[in-house]
């Protein structure tokens, strides 16, 4: 039994095809479709049933791969542990953030980061928070940075910043003449919403006093894109609320139409999330010490009390 052949049978577990496996394992099909035969044999048992389509394991396989996972994730940390060891800062090291946090901080940090750290290779994936948490923990992603809290005891959450939000009101919104906003400004019902499977989706809604979409509303929208909320927002068709960020890349016409919060100001815990058991600590304090760098200097809010919607947890920053 070796290292690789757990790998292909991972693999094959994955892509429940042969043909498949062996393209993402980088070998020829006879050559993957062999080695797990191989390991067939050796072991006396059936790991895949071939007759169906798609492969499915056996009651036994599924074991196999369950304990396959641990060894073959356990072997790879082995390499984690002499970097961290030397303190080298290098390698692959695969990276996941959510869709309305990935446009407005990437550009801030990624240049900085690549330069001072020109020996890691870095893999960026855009994906949502649910994706993100399955990824860790199936050890397809080193690091994710997400909204938090997310309240899973197998993810590790390390706030980076809070970021603010700020209203978007058209000029005939009933909002629109207020210097400024508060929570209870809010109407849910006029407010657009992004997507089910974004947390801003869900921050949002906990801001309002009144969480409940009543039916008097002439439409209802939800949409992947914050840019299509600001759109729709300007033709009159509700507000909506926007992370600090974001209103950094408006044209200087449509800032007329930010309104920011008094007294306590509702924002988001962003943080960098990783798996209890991951070892690529050097690369992740490498990651956070970055975007805490620069950060600071792209959000100007200063001396306010904030409250994350998510948890209610009050900071001052």
């Amino acid at each position: 039994m070796t290292i690789t052949q757990l790998k292909y049978l991972l693999a094959v577990a994955e892509y429940k095809n042969f043909t498949l496996a062996a393209e993402h394992s980088f070998v020829t099909q006879p050559t993957l479709s062999m080695q797990i035969q191989k390991l067939e044999d050796e072991l006396d048992v059936t790991i895949f049933n071939r007759k169906k389509k798609p492969i499915e394991l056996t009651s036994i396989g599924a074991k196999i791969i369950q304990q396959a996972k641990l060894i073959v994730d356990e072997s790879e940390r082995i390499n984690d542990i002499v970097d961290q060891q030397k303190g080298f800062i290098g390698g692959e090291f695969k990276l996941g953030i959510i869709p309305t946090i990935m446009p407005t901080l990437l550009p801030i940090f990624l240049k900085n980061f690549m330069n001072k750290y020109p020996k890691v290779k870095l893999i960026i994936e855009e994906l949502t928070t649910d994706e993100i948490v399955k990824k860790l923990t199936e050890g397809h992603l080193d690091v994710g940075i997400a909204a938090t809290p997310l309240e899973n005891e197998a993810i590790k959450e390390r706030p980076i910043y809070y970021e603010p939000f700020l209203g978007f009101v058209s000029s005939d919104h009933r909002l629109y003449d207020h210097p400024n906003i508060s929570e209870d400004d809010l109407d849910i019902d006029d407010i657009l919403l992004l997507e089910e499977g974004h947390c801003f989706k869900n921050s949002v809604i906990n801001i309002c006093k009144n969480q409940n979409v009543t039916d008097h509303t002439k439409f209802h929208l939800e949409s992947g894109n914050i840019s299509t909320l600001i759109k729709l927002s300007k033709e009159g068709l509700g507000m909506t609320l926007i992370p600090y960020l974001h209103s950094l890349e408006l044209p200087e016409k449509d800032k007329k139409y930010l309104k920011e919060f008094t007294n306590t100001v509702p924002a988001r815990e962003v943080s960098i999330i990783y798996h209890k058991s991951q070892l690529k600590m050097q690369l992740i304090e490498a990651l956070k010490t970055t975007i805490d760098g620069v950060i600071r200097g792209a959000i100007s809010f200063h001396d306010v009390k904030i409250i994350s919607p998510l948890n209610k947890k009050s900071v001052e920053i």
